[in-house]
């Protein structure tokens, strides 16, 4: 049985924010999540940003949370197909830029950014194409 929601082999990751509706209109305006469902109004939310999902919901008692400027221990990577036009609207929407807009070797322009809770979050565009050996990566099994 497929599910209508997410598809096999997908990484969904879960997010909580202490204020899941601040939270929501943030992630719209400074990177272009949209709404896809809601749950146990107002606990939790499915966004989406093209095909990359993310689940969202509010801190229950016990819940840690990301705090700006803090070590980290998750980076949540999303792959976009213009990432100068997704830096310029995270910028413009007052995102803290941890990472400027930069090629790596490895063939990817990305860029870091912290939302408004403190999560890090990394946007990317293949741009050119390399080899794993070129890079320097060993590619296991060879």
């Amino acid at each position: 049985m497929k599910n209508r929601s997410v598809p096999v082999d997908t990484v969904l990751p879960h997010i909580v924010y202490k204020n899941l509706p601040a939270a929501m209109e943030w992630l719209s305006k400074a990177f272009g999540f949209r709404e896809h469902y809601r749950y146990g109004e107002p606990n939790g939310a499915q966004m989406h940003l093209d095909n990359a999902y993310i689940m969202v919901r509010s801190a229950r008692r016990g819940d840690a949370t990301a705090k700006p400027g803090a070590e980290q221990t998750a980076l949540l990577t999303v792959f976009v197909e213009d990432v100068d036009a997704h830096f310029r609207q995270a910028n413009a929407a007052g995102a803290r830029i941890v990472e400027e807009l930069h090629e790596v070797m490895y063939g990817e322009k990305q860029y870091g950014v912290e939302d408004l809770e403190g999560h890090r979050w990394l946007f990317s565009q293949h741009v050119r194409d390399v080899s794993p050996e070129e890079w320097g990566a060993k590619v296991a099994g060879r």
